[in-house]
């Protein structure tokens, strides 16, 4: 079984790296992968979000470079890239590279950042949410410009998601830009954010169905998935965090994808 969209069904995890050290954090993304999950992202902070705020916590983007070693089957990426942390061309040459280690595995999540504390830690202009977006608004054409001048060129069209649901920009530029968007919310609220979606796309003269559909879930699968499969959804991401990365709730979501697609 397919969604709406008639894509396949894939299932995601959200490895959080707090709270762990990180042969834990490399045990559970192996194991991740093991269980048959199609995706594993990390997230770019400096600080967990959760728990103890001065608690153990890794970097993003090295940490995808040694999972392009460490794994062989997953795509590998960042729910989501703060754009605000890296210049564009810088960050189109790291996603290259790690594209390549990957061999071609690597997809490019990117937001416009919003955690105040990782901002003024390390000394970056929080500014506002609308600068911040703006900001994302500029550096997409400039990521895109710059994978076509990179030598080796990367293995892929790389896909962007792009994390977010602003429904006057952030939506307008998952429609120019995006080939996956990740939203968060029950399925009332992703109803909503689809039909602005698409209405970005109508105005962009962008066909929706270019674009995958992606969503956090906590619920249960018998019950959450269909509501936003019938949305549209096939991309489904669970969260666990350190230090010991229950993957429990991942089990059945992989089992449910299987169950559809059987």
């Amino acid at each position: 079984m397919t969604s709406a969209s008639n894509r396949k069904i894939r299932i995601g995890v959200q490895l959080q790296p707090q709270h762990a050290e990180y042969k834990a954090i490399r045990r559970a993304a192996s194991e991740a992968e093991d269980l048959g999950v199609d995706i594993v992202f990390n997230w770019d902070h400096f600080y967990p979000l959760y728990g103890e705020p001065e608690g153990l916590h890794y970097e993003c983007w090295t940490m995808l470079g040694a999972w392009a070693e460490s794994t062989s089957r997953v795509e590998i990426g960042a729910l989501v890239t703060c754009n605000s942390y890296r210049n564009p061309e810088l960050l189109a040459d790291m996603a290259r590279t790690v594209d390549h280690i990957s061999d071609g595995r690597l997809i490019l999540g990117i937001g416009s950042g919003w955690f105040e504390k990782d901002y003024d830690e390390y000394g970056y202009e929080f500014g506002t949410a609308g600068g911040r977006l703006d900001d994302l608004a500029e550096a997409l054409p400039r990521i895109e410009s710059r994978f076509g001048k990179l030598n080796p060129a990367p293995t892929r069209k790389i896909p962007v998601l792009i994390g977010g649901g602003g429904e006057k920009k952030t939506l307008r530029l998952v429609a120019k830009h995006a080939d996956i968007w990740h939203g968060f919310g029950d399925p009332e609220v992703v109803e909503r954010k689809v039909k602005i979606l698409d209405q970005h796309c109508a105005d962009v003269g962008r066909d929706p169905k270019e674009i995958e559909r992606s969503v956090a879930v906590d619920g249960e699968p018998e019950e959450l998935g269909p509501k936003l499969l019938d949305l549209g959804v096939s991309l489904f991401t669970v969260a666990t965090g350190g230090p010991d990365y229950n993957l429990d709730k991942l089990r059945s979501w992989i089992e449910w994808r299987d169950k559809q697609q059987s």
